[in-house]
């Protein structure tokens, strides 16, 4: 499935948030949208998740969902969003009650989706006893358990420390070399958008435009290895963001 994303505006009042943007986003493709704070990623996700309607322009989705899709559009959040009243495996189950999936349905589902994100053995921890990062593979077996068609990963690292995100990142690229799934990736971390994206797309500081696209060749699997070949690249990229980023803090500061 894809997801079409035409022309696109909108604003909150007086203040524009987007403007023009298209992009597409093909199946079995992750594409990172980075940009300065306030540039409006977050709000173009919302509309590509359907949590809220553009002003102008239209979000369209192409083609079939996987078989068995309960959400063919499904979020992983920033700050987990766990139940702490529910285990591990409990607060994997809510997505499947939702849908009348229960006993030994849903047993097989979470059972699955636990040992695709090394959480087997924790199946009944309470979110106080994870770490970080345990709890952000909670939340991605969640969304893994409703079999979607695209993953909307809102800033799904900021909240970790460095060496969490490193360890969540190359659990996120295993999972899609195995499993090719489709995601956006929203992201202001240069580092995270290089690592895990098959496209990179840059906005402007607000309103948020598109100023370039970048494609990468390099397999996900082997950027870890890699990753002084792609230095290049973040250079240029942040030569893109550096001046409209330095905008964007100042107008943060005086907004405050």
């Amino acid at each position: 499935m894809d997801v079409i994303v035409d022309n696109v505006c909108h604003d909150y009042g007086e203040t524009e948030v987007l403007r023009d943007i298209s992009l597409t986003i093909r199946a079995g493709e992750i594409v990172s949208v980075i940009g300065p704070s306030g540039c409006g990623k977050s709000t173009l996700l919302r509309f590509i998740g359907g949590l809220e309607r553009p002003l102008s322009g239209r979000v369209m989705l192409a083609g079939e969902p996987p078989a068995g899709s309960l959400n063919p559009l499904t979020y992983i959040f920033q700050d987990f969003a766990l139940l702490p009243w529910r285990t591990v495996e409990g607060n994997v189950s809510l997505v499947l009650e939702d849908h009348g999936i229960n006993g030994g349905a849903a047993k097989a589902i979470i059972d699955d989706v636990l040992a695709r994100t090394k959480l087997s053995d924790f199946h009944r921890a309470w979110p106080r006893q994870l770490s970080g990062g345990m709890k952000q593979r909670v939340a991605i077996a969640r969304a893994l358990a409703v079999r979607p068609a695209i993953l909307l990963m809102d800033e799904p690292l900021s909240a970790l420390d460095a060496q969490t995100r490193e360890l969540l990142l190359d659990d996120l690229v295993e999972l899609w070399s195995r499993e090719h799934y489709s995601a956006c990736y929203v992201t202001h971390n240069l580092a995270e958008a290089v690592r895990l994206g098959h496209r990179i797309v840059v906005l402007s500081r607000r309103p948020g435009r598109i100023c370039e696209v970048f494609e990468i060749d390099m397999p996900l699997a082997e950027r870890a290895e890699r990753g002084v070949e792609l230095e290049p690249l973040q250079r240029q990229v942040w030569a893109i963001m550096r001046e409209d980023a330095r905008q964007a803090e100042r107008e943060l500061t005086d907004a405050a």
